[in-house]
């Protein structure tokens, strides 16, 4: 496929995800009076999508690696906009959950897709555009998000808002399956035991960080099943994560950023709601406009990462972003006004975009081609767990009754230490050698494809 329509297809495929999980947001709680549910049963509408999705995304990543990244993104795609048009059709609650476990499924198919869709069109000293406007463009959807969901909400209702992306998903899906992907001369077996540890591994985990019944049991089985995880993957021939993708320290320390990064995100934000509307008596649109500028700076910096990638390398980019966000937060934490929550918001944006482009780029190039999908499931599986610990820790730390300024500091703390995992990363000198030749670019992609 056309590098130009591989990333359209890239940005639309993560805009879609994106614009799903905010708009619903804003539709729960009219979900939740239409269908007489309880808020256990709303609770399950994103835990459910959560924990399916999460589980899946790096075998996910793997099956794109053996079968074609196009195929899993267009099957993804097509599934995805049939769970959303289902939803729209749902009698109850219960399909509800059912459809939004459906649709984590299929998301998770689509998601590492964009990423290895991405390294295979675009050569390594190529991919910092692309990555930039794919996180841009996740950007814009977050701020549109909520203001169009409470539009449709407010108008014709929420089952509108799951009709959204039906139509783009079908047609970008089903032009997916028209590409036939290159051959693989000898794909290696599939490690579906290590993918079952795996899966049940990240399952219990998302189950338990959000806090359900029983969740000191799922927390021991993510305990018991990961370390029977690792020796499995040590010991069989073909193992999930290769060595190739797992092994490089720099690959390790961006996966570890991009969980810091979107736990101090996802938790800030959580909290933040709590003191933009319980502490300053702000009113839901007041929240919305004075947070309005993290939308902006992300979509901001994204660009602005490419540049300083290419100029003074991912080590110093991310140090600095992170103590960038570990700044916004801990403004966020310790002022009334709200000319600075405006700027605290726009500086954990700025930071936040930064670090997102940067190591997401050292994952995806940092791979070889025939095990990008398995790194673009790390990066997608670091974008989920990531928020659901930040929220996890935000809501523990709201419930000691000290209110937001405890959780904020602890979370810019957080971001603070999440700098020093940066160390690692390649710096200006290291990307230019990587990018034009040295034995870390292990595959050469063709110009045209």
């Amino acid at each position: 496929m056309n590098p130009r329509i591989t990333l359209a297809s890239s940005v639309v495929g993560a805009v879609i995800v994106a614009l799903d999980g905010t708009v619903l947001t804003v539709a729960q709680p009219s979900l939740q009076r239409d269908l007489d549910a309880s808020f256990a049963q709303v609770q399950w509408t994103s835990t459910g999508y959560l924990i399916a999705v999460a589980s899946l995304l790096v075998f996910a990543g793997r099956l794109g690696d053996r079968h074609g990244h196009h195929r899993l993104f267009g099957i993804g795609m097509l599934g995805f906009g049939a769970a959303s048009a289902g939803i729209a059709l749902a009698p109850g609650v219960g399909w509800v959950i059912g459809l939004r476990v459906v649709q984590g499924v299929f998301g998770a198919l689509l998601q590492p897709a964009t990423l290895g869709m991405l390294r295979a069109a675009f050569p390594p000293d190529r991919l910092r555009t692309p990555i930039a406007v794919r996180t841009a463009a996740i950007g814009v959807s977050a701020a549109v998000g909520p203001l169009l969901g409470g539009a449709l909400v407010a108008g014709p209702g929420w089952r509108v808002v799951f009709l959204l992306n039906v139509v783009p998903a079908l047609v970008l899906g089903t032009l997916a399956l028209t590409v036939r992907p290159p051959r693989t001369a000898s794909p290696a077996p599939l490690d579906v035991p290590g993918a079952l540890l795996l899966a049940l591994t990240l399952a219990c985990l998302v189950h338990a960080l959000v806090a359900m019944p029983g969740w000191v049991w799922t927390a021991a089985t993510a305990a018991v099943t990961g370390v029977a995880f690792v020796r499995h993957e040590r010991r069989t021939a073909s193992p999930l994560l290769p060595p190739s993708v797992i092994g490089s320290t720099a690959v390790g320390s961006a996966l570890g950023m991009l969980v810091t990064a979107s736990a101090a995100l996802s938790g800030a934000l959580f909290a933040g709601t709590f003191l933009l509307q319980d502490t300053l008596g702000l009113d839901p649109f007041r929240s919305a406009l004075v947070s309005l500028p993290l939308a902006a700076l992300m979509v901001a910096a994204a660009p602005t990462c490419a540049v300083l990638l290419r100029r003074v390398g991912a080590r110093r980019t991310t140090a600095a972003a992170m103590a960038l966000l570990a700044l916004g937060i801990l403004v966020l934490s310790r002022t009334p006004a709200t000319p600075l929550l405006c700027t605290a918001f726009a500086l954990v944006g700025a930071g936040f975009g930064t670090v997102m482009v940067a190591a997401t780029h050292v994952v995806v190039r940092e791979a070889p081609v025939e095990s990008a999908g398995v790194a673009g499931g790390l990066q997608q599986t670091a974008m989920n767990v990531g928020p659901v610990l930040g929220v996890a820790v935000a809501t523990a730390l709201l419930g000691t009754g000290d209110g937001p300024g405890l959780p904020l500091g602890v979370l810019a703390a957080l971001a603070l230490a999440g700098a020093a995992l940066g160390r690692a990363l390649p710096g200006r000198r290291e990307a230019a050698m990587n990018d034009h030749g040295d034995s870390k670019d292990r595959t050469r992609v063709p110009a045209q494809r």
